[in-house]
């Protein structure tokens, strides 16, 4: 046997169903190995899109989303999504091409030493060295990047081990489940206490609170007792924020309304909080101590997080234990305390409904998606101004039903990852939400995507300009340089590729064109020419609020 067929029969046996990436002269024994499997290469228009396409599928499925590559410059454009993944806690296998290992120790034309350049951006990673290791080092990289916290590994095969009969022992290695251990009954006999004795307690959920049935188990925690939730963006969906606890998102970079909710808590439980997304400084500067701290692995050392308790388990189980204890003694709690605050959040998204004859805003086109996705549909953020807005004025209510990327935070995902996520379930409504900065980046996987035949609809919010960059820009300096672009007719280019376009120049218009695409059984693209205003009036809202609350 071949040891490329071996290779591939171990990723089988890891239940993979899709490979996205684009093919080398390096990988030619692997992809005609997996011409003849179960599997599906897709190839793709780049390798970025590749990476982010099985970044999103990882996040949505749990299961490790796989990427190949070439050696030098394929492997060299993998590296932003693999990057990325690792930092948003999504699981990856990344598959790269290498030279013969004859030429490995000369200057060699495309050699780069790619393992250790992803060293640092994957929690494990090798260069097949042997003929007879292949099993063992697939199952572990599966292994590794599915289990909690997950994230992105990688592996390298050379072509000529590729190419060679594979030795040694060549059975798969069984796939089984984990089990993670359960909480430690002293840290969560302070966790108990400390709930016990609060008043005003509040929950941070961040993007461990979605993964391994923890939202279960938070849901009935919130609902029994009362007790609001905030989510970091990417937490977003770990409660339903039609719920009455729900806060919505914390994460922006000035004090928003929710702001008051964590300063009147007087205790504060993270749970699968990610400190990459969010710093502690942003929303706790004076180091409270009163902090508790549940998830999968023990809190960063920071000085603005030290929590009183770590309940370091499964996050589930760990909320799971705190429910039945604090069901057997019910705290109390004053679940009146932060209605006020929720009421504000919700009358001010309210308050960005477009009137017709109005510039279109961001803030106000969202209010308008979000009436026509329906409650299991999913939206899916690229990196711009649009993220903030999405973070802050989405409802979002079910788990996974919004995917930002917010640890690593790169532009471009939002397209390719809206093709992955039609083929883990082809009939979700899917919106994907970028600018036309992010747009462009991979606006080519649309090729891919008509390629596939999936069904999802892209939003441009077109303000000719990098516009989050202005608008931090403006804030620190009052001015801003370097951010203004102009753009290509989209809508030509969009339906140069046979996609059905639309440009709506009236709220009528935008209303019944945002209901076409996202209710059509095919692929569509929205352009909305935006204005920028409101991010300006925003600020000068929320300090105006804040200086008359002091």
């Amino acid at each position: 046997m071949k040891l490329s067929d071996l290779f591939v029969q171990c990723l089988e046996n890891e239940g993979v169903k899709y490979i996205f990436g684009v093919p080398g002269e390096e990988t030619e024994d692997l992809l005609f190995s997996l011409a003849d499997s179960a599997i599906t290469f897709i190839p793709t228009r780049h390798e970025l899109g590749a990476a982010f396409m099985a970044n999103v599928w990882g996040r949505l499925t749990g299961k490790a989303g796989v990427c190949l590559a070439t050696l030098g410059p394929g492997a060299t454009n993998l590296f932003t999504g693999v990057a990325d993944a690792n930092m948003d806690k999504a699981p990856v296998v990344a598959l790269t091409g290498q030279g013969g290992m004859s030429r490995m120790h000369l200057e060699s034309h495309q050699y780069l030493d790619i393992v250790a350049m992803f060293k640092p951006i994957t929690k494990w990673n090798i260069a097949v060295a042997s003929t007879d290791v292949v099993p063992e080092i697939i199952r572990k990289a599966f292994k590794v990047a599915e289990f909690e916290k997950p994230g992105a590994t990688h592996i390298e095969l050379s072509e000529d081990l590729a190419h060679r009969a594979a030795t040694g022992k060549t059975e798969t290695l069984p796939v089984r489940r984990l089990r993670r251990p359960s909480p430690d009954y002293k840290a969560l006999k302070q966790t108990v206490d400390l709930l016990k004795n609060a008043k005003k307690p509040l929950i941070m959920a961040g993007n461990g609170a979605i993964r391994k049935q923890a939202s279960k188990q938070l849901t009935r925690l919130v609902k029994k007792h009362g007790i609001p939730v905030v989510s970091t963006f990417m937490g977003k969906g770990a409660i339903s924020d039609r719920m009455d606890q729900s806060l919505l998102a914390i994460g922006l970079g000035f004090s928003d309304y929710i702001m008051e909710a964590i300063q009147e808590a007087d205790l504060i439980m993270t749970v699968g909080y990610d400190i990459a997304e969010y710093a502690p400084l942003k929303w706790n500067p004076g180091n409270c101590n009163r902090v508790i701290h549940v998830d999968f692995v023990p809190a960063e050392v920071y000085t603005s997080y030290l929590p009183a308790v770590e309940c370091i388990a499964d996050i589930s189980a760990s909320l799971w234990e705190i429910n039945q204890q604090l069901e057997a003694d019910p705290p109390g709690y004053d679940q009146e305390w932060y209605r006020p605050i929720r009421k504000r959040i919700l009358d001010d998204i309210a308050s960005y409904d477009l009137q017709e004859g109005e510039a279109f805003t961001i803030p106000g086109a969202l209010n308008e998606i979000r009436r026509v996705l329906d409650d299991y549909g999913l939206m899916i953020s690229d990196v711009g101004s649009h993220k903030m807005w999405i973070a802050r004025n989405f409802p979002t209510y079910v788990p996974n039903g919004c995917i930002i990327s917010n640890g690593l935070a790169s532009m471009g995902i939002a397209l390719p990852g809206a093709v992955a996520a039609s083929l883990v379930d082809p009939n979700r409504q899917v919106v994907a939400a970028m600018g036309d900065g992010g747009f462009l980046m991979n606006s080519q996987e649309l090729e891919t995507a008509t390629r596939l035949g999936v069904n999802f609809t892209a939003v441009i919010f077109n303000d000719n300009d990098y516009g989050l960059i202005r608008w931090k820009q403006t804030m620190s300096k009052g001015k801003s340089t370097g951010t203004t672009l102009t753009n290509p007719d989209f809508k030509a280019y969009v339906e140069s590729f046979g996609i059905r376009a639309y440009r709506p120049e009236t709220l009528a218009e935008l209303k019944t064109q945002l209901e076409a695409a996202i209710h059509s059984p095919e692929l569509a693209v929205v352009e909305v020419p935006i204005t920028p205003a409101v991010n300006y009036e925003l600020i000068d809202k929320l300090n105006t609020y804040w200086k008359e609350r002091s």
